[in-house]
């Protein structure tokens, strides 16, 4: 057991959890022939939870979802990419629910206990034709081996240049339980649970309200924590199955394993964030922002999100430019209290702002540091207890070429 309480598990994926199957394949809904279809089936009904976008105007499958959670279980989830099936209005509603429809009768599970999820391209109607090939297709290429798993985490991609997995194993009980996640995101991501789809499997027994309760904090200490480009997407939504598969006392906030389970939890929501952040479209770097010494947590998250959602500070990482004004002027416009006199600033170990007064520093050194592929910034207010961490990417020609011709 690793210092955390927890092992990663190497090569694990969302089939490792006992119970559940994945698979993916093209159905024609993507130009390309990239995997656009995929699905991932529990061999028993599942306590399940799910956090969806904010954004006012939600796509058809999100509705679909919800209805299918209203009873805090899932058996299946089936999720296509290439098209967002989102503001297509009384048509869009009827193919999310005859996605469903055609998911639950294909997988052999109740129709109320799928999830449906889309992701790509708004305001074109679904082929629906495709789509049914591609559910009729699936049980067939459906297993609990890497393959399988794979080919679903390729199936949710969009603009994303690599598919983002992550396992890990935790004691619970005396008992090993799995806790597995796959996520798609690269572009519209921004904080407050959007811009993103994540499905996490696990074996854990577990009380539907408290994975309801974890997975909202976890949401907010992970992917509400990360930006790329300050848009929120129609789409997105995170959703979290556990099949019981593994005999333990059932998990609440009361067991003596639950903060070691919350832990591990966490950390699969925390590492499929940061890849997601990793992977903004065109970026060359990884951006982690951590604020301390806020007056409150809830400060230093809103300041931390500030930071890291500048274009200003953005573009300078891009440019290698240690030009710390950026950062200071995004945490005086964040809302929050500042004492205009006390702040610290470091670009990983080296210091450029002391007391809010510039403290010189190695220009070449800074140069180096910001060339790496990960770049830290700390920002300590030295008023409070409060601390946060956010994760972004830096802002590059790249994304406007990507972004200018998404659609065609």
């Amino acid at each position: 057991m690793s210092a955390h309480g927890f092992e990663i598990v190497e090569g694990g994926t969302v089939v490792t959890p006992k119970g559940f199957t994945a698979g993916g394949m093209h159905c024609g809904l993507k130009k390309t022939d990239r995997n656009d279809i995929g699905a991932i089936r529990c061999e028993v009904p599942a306590t399940a939870a799910a956090v969806y976008t904010t954004n006012i105007f939600q796509a058809a499958p999100l509705q679909v979802t919800r209805e299918s959670l209203a009873n805090g279980r899932l058996q299946a989830i089936i999720v296509n990419s290439g098209n967002a099936n989102a503001c297509t209005g009384q048509q869009g509603e009827e193919d999310a629910y005859a996605m469903r429809a055609a998911a639950a009768r294909e997988l052999g599970v109740a129709e109320q206990d799928v999830a449906v999820a889309s992701t790509g391209v708004i305001g074109e109607v679904l082929n629906m034709d495709a789509v049914h090939h591609g559910i009729a297709g699936l049980p067939a290429l459906m297993s609990a081996d890497q393959e399988s798993a794979e080919a679903f985490s390729q199936a949710i991609l969009t603009t994303d240049l690599v598919k983002k997995e992550v396992c890990v194993a935790v004691q619970v009980g005396g008992q090993t339980v799995h806790i597995a996640g796959a996520a798609k995101g690269s572009g519209m991501i921004h904080p407050n649970m959007a811009t993103m789809l994540a499905f996490m499997t696990c074996d854990a027994t577990i009380q539907q309200e408290a994975l309801h309760g974890l997975l909202k904090q976890a949401t907010d200490q992970t992917f509400n924590m990360i930006t790329v480009d300050g848009d929120t997407s129609t789409n997105d939504m995170l959703v979290a199955m556990a099949s019981g598969l593994v005999a333990h006392e059932e998990l609440s906030e009361q067991h003596p394993d639950w903060k070691n389970f919350a832990d591990a939890f966490t950390y699969v929501c925390q590492v499929l964030a940061q890849a997601i952040a990793r992977d903004g479209e065109g970026a060359t770097k990884l951006v982690e922002v951590s604020v301390t010494g806020a007056v409150s947590e809830q400060s230093a998250r809103a300041i931390a999100k500030t930071v890291i959602g500048s274009s200003l500070v953005k573009s300078a990482v891009f440019g290698a430019d240690a030009n710390w004004g950026r950062i200071i002027a995004a945490v005086g416009r964040a809302g929050e209290p500042v004492n205009p006199h006390t702040v610290d600033i470091r670009l990983g170990d080296i210091v450029v702002l002391k007391g809010s007064r510039p403290i010189s520093f190695d220009e070449e050194e800074a140069l180096a540091y910001l060339r790496g592929d990960t770049v830290r910034i700390v920002v300590d207010l030295h008023q409070g207890e409060g601390h946060a961490t956010a994760w972004g990417c830096d802002l590059t020609y790249d994304y406007v070429r990507i972004n200018a011709a998404y659609r065609t």
